[in-house]
């Protein structure tokens, strides 16, 4: 067994997503893993990652309304110590992942047809996320 660690900063452009599968392609690549297990996790708590359509951009677009119903910005709550998009981005982050797993089978990640793997800002204003990439296998 071996095992690749490596992580990318990725500059969001506020409360969209951000289609990140070609770094996770690049990465196993490079890896020279052929089969295994790639563990992604992003080190924020007002942001996330999502798998999901990659076909139809109404997806995403019906996703972030669905959100915004869930964890709307005016809804009292009491930590705003960041704006009105604090803990709504909270809510939205405790209900998606910080962390996905996807398996490596002939040196890529395994995706369905019509997946990609997307990192989901939260936050009102663009930031700059951290997602780190571990992979192992042989």
């Amino acid at each position: 067994m071996r095992q690749c660690l490596d992580r990318f900063t990725i500059a969001t452009r506020g409360r969209k997503f951000t289609d990140i599968t070609s770094n996770l392609r690049r990465f196993v690549a490079g890896s020279s893993i052929k089969t295994g297990l790639l563990t992604l996790f992003i080190q924020h708590t007002s942001a996330s990652l999502l798998i999901q359509e990659n076909a139809d951009p109404d997806v995403l677009m019906d996703l972030e309304d669905a959100f915004a119903r869930l964890a709307p910005r005016a809804a009292g709550y009491r930590h705003t110590t960041e704006g009105p998009d604090d803990m709504p981005s909270h809510i939205r982050a405790a209900l998606t992942q910080t962390s996905l797993s996807v398996p490596v089978v002939e040196g890529a990640p395994v995706l369905g047809t019509w997946q990609a793997v997307y990192l989901f800002e939260h936050r009102d204003a663009p930031h700059h996320r951290t997602v780190l990439m571990h992979l192992i296998g042989e």
